[in-house]
């Protein structure tokens, strides 16, 4: 290839490029996933212009992806280790980040693994990791079958239920867990309830504050920021009670974390935990549930298999994920020049990795626009790859293994009776609405 070659690369039709990196275009499924199919086809790498927003590359290829994740030295994720902040991870408008960096100084609002790089990234990600190990989270498995099943009487009863599933049901069985594991009283999960939608919802029409003042343009940089004040007006308090009296919790875990000088670590990085885990928590497993049983009323067949072998189960919550992948995107930098499927990449250009299209990649997976409940193998990236894949997803696992076991063998008869809706958002959301009816059999 010559070097004129590698300079050439395609550019994103417009109206391909905003139903991709406008947060409305996600609210029609159907059209972002026939985007995402034409950009697999026609142009697996290329560049986007999308105005209000900075130029970027569009990544919709799972191999692609998984180079780009797996190499932290050459892309950054918020800017490097010499540059820390410089770099959003999250894809906001122009003026939203602009916004940002001049009432905060910087990119990095939140003490949060997504903000950092190498080496940081790996110090910090540290303090929590053995406790999300599979083996460590057996203990919890007792803890966690009781709150399902707590749950599941609390919002389903006996018989005939005709209930939204993702408002009235599956956004509180994760959140109710991850409370649990935090020590938090069950009387405020209602406000951490809101914070967590408000979280990725500043987009959405019914999940906006209405007390922020700004354009249209920076709405979502100015929710973010007052969001994190919020969380940390409530989480101080948690971080200091847990300090004068730890507990055997996750959040006491992180509170007493002590630095290579014997001091804890500094508070904005307990609540960055914090604030990650009850956030990206919370929304990506409800979201996962609710996909998982929308598919199964629409392919009984699916259902009652599980339901004669719940050994099925784990293969089916990979499917789940593939299908849902909640989390849509990121946006990594390159810190240097670099070649990719023969476009030549510069160091400073935005690659926005398209998860949701990596895990309908035709070269990935057998017949993807099909929901298969014992898909094997199923490589979905839906909790990323390389350093900064979730470092939460061992207990997302559990909580939905668990959740199904407990819930698929009383279901009978799933319907459909309503129109579905999504959190209109390019960064993580996705069934918001589900009306069904079906029977819970003692």
């Amino acid at each position: 290839m010559t070097a004129a070659q590698a300079e050439t690369c395609a550019q994103v039709p417009d109206d391909i490029a905003r139903q991709i990196v406008l947060p409305e275009g996600h609210l029609d499924e159907e059209a972002l996933f026939s985007a995402y199919e034409w950009l697999r086809k026609n142009a697996p790498l290329a560049k986007a212009e999308v105005e209000g927003y900075d130029p970027l590359w569009l990544v919709s290829k799972h191999a692609d992806i998984l180079e780009i994740e797996r190499q932290p030295q050459v892309f950054h994720n918020a800017g490097g280790s010499d540059n820390p902040g410089s770099h959003n991870p999250i894809l906001n408008t122009t003026a939203g980040d602009a916004w940002t960096r001049k009432t905060h100084g910087t990119l990095r609002t939140l003490e949060s693994l997504q903000m950092m790089d190498p080496p940081e990234h790996t110090l910090i990600r540290d303090i929590a990791q053995g406790w999300f190990k599979p083996m460590e989270l057996k203990k919890w498995d007792d803890r966690i079958r009781q709150l399902a099943n707590h749950v599941i009487s609390q919002r389903l009863a006996p018989g005939i239920n005709e209930v939204d599933f993702s408002r009235q049901f599956a956004w509180f069985y994760p959140l109710h867990v991850i409370m649990t594991l935090f020590g938090v009283p069950a009387e405020d999960e209602p406000l951490i309830m809101k914070l967590a939608h408000e979280r990725f919802g500043a987009n959405d029409p019914e999940s906006r504050r209405q007390d922020l003042g700004g354009d249209a343009a920076t709405a979502a940089a100015q929710q973010n920021s007052a969001n994190i004040q919020d969380f940390e007006a409530y989480y101080i308090n948690l971080v200091e009670s847990l300090r004068s009296s730890p507990q055997d919790n996750l959040a006491s875990l992180i509170a007493n974390a002590r630095q290579g000088n014997g001091d804890y670590y500094p508070m904005k990085t307990c609540i960055g935990y914090y604030i990650a885990i009850s956030g990206a928590g919370h929304d990506t497993t409800s979201t996962t549930a609710a996909t998982i049983f929308e598919q199964l009323a629409k392919h009984p067949d699916q259902l009652k298999a599980v339901q004669n072998d719940l050994s099925l189960i784990p293969a089916l919550i990979n499917e789940g994920l593939r299908w849902a992948s909640p989390v849509k995107h990121f946006v990594h930098q390159a810190a240097t020049d670099y070649e990719l499927r023969g476009s030549k990449i510069r160091a400073g250009d935005r690659m926005m990795l398209l998860f949701q299209s990596a895990n309908r990649d035709e070269d990935i997976f057998a017949e993807p626009a099909k929901f298969r409940h014992d898909r094997k193998p199923n490589p979905h990236i839906a909790f990323g790859s390389g350093p900064h894949s979730c470092l939460g997803q061992p207990l997302a696992r559990l909580e939905l293994r668990v959740l199904l076991e407990e819930l698929l063998p009383r279901v009978r008869n799933i319907e459909l009776t309503g129109p579905r809706k999504v959190l209109q958002t390019n960064f993580v959301g996705g069934l918001k609405s589900l009306p069904v009816r079906f029977e819970l059999v003692d």
